[in-house]
C-alpha cells in the first residue's frame, strides 16, 4: 500500500513539475513572438484587389453537377504587389476553373448552396499556383450568388 502511494504522488509531482515548467515557457517565450509578428504584419500597406465576377460549378461529392454559382472575390495583397496581381487575373481565373469542376463545393440536399469556405481554399490554391505563394495574404469571398 505504501508502495502505491509513494508512487501516486511521485507521478502527481512530475506532472506538477512538468506542467509548471511547460507553462513558465510558454509565458516567458510564446507572447513575445506573437507580438513581434503582429508588429511585422501591421508595417505591411495592403490593398485589395477585386477579381470580378467569378462563376463556379456546384459540384456534388459523386460529380454530379447542381448548378452555377457566381462569387465576388477580393485578394489582400502588400500595396507594392497589387500591380502585380491585377495583371495576373486572367493567370488566376484559370487556375479557379481547372479547380472548381473537380471541386465539390455543393451544399443542402438541393445542391444550391455553395460551400463558401471550400470554394475561398480553391482560390487561395489557384492564387498560389497563379502568383506564387508568398503574394496572397486572404482571399475575401464578399458575394455568393447562385447562377
Amino acid at each position: 500500500m505504501k508502495k502505491i502511494l509513494f508512487l501516486l504522488i511521485v507521478l502527481l509531482a512530475g506532472l506538477g513539475l512538468g506542467g509548471g515548467a511547460a507553462l513558465a515557457t510558454m509565458l516567458a517565450l510564446g507572447p513575445r513572438h506573437e507580438t513581434e509578428a503582429r508588429e511585422a504584419a501591421d508595417d505591411v500597406k495592403v490593398s485589395f484587389v477585386p477579381t470580378g465576377k467569378v462563376l463556379a460549378p456546384l459540384v456534388f461529392a459523386d460529380g454530379r453537377l447542381a448548378g452555377y454559382v457566381q462569387f465576388d472575390v477580393e485578394l489582400e495583397v502588400a500595396q507594392d504587389k497589387s500591380a502585380f496581381v491585377t495583371e495576373r487575373l486572367p493567370l488566376l481565373l484559370h487556375a479557379i476553373n481547372m479547380r472548381t469542376y473537380r471541386t465539390p463545393m455543393a451544399a443542402a440536399p438541393d445542391g444550391m448552396l455553395p460551400d463558401i469556405e471550400v470554394f475561398r481554399k480553391v482560390v487561395l490554391q489557384a492564387a498560389q499556383e497563379a502568383f506564387g505563394a508568398p503574394i496572397i495574404r486572404k482571399v475575401a469571398v464578399t458575394a455568393a450568388s447562385p447562377a
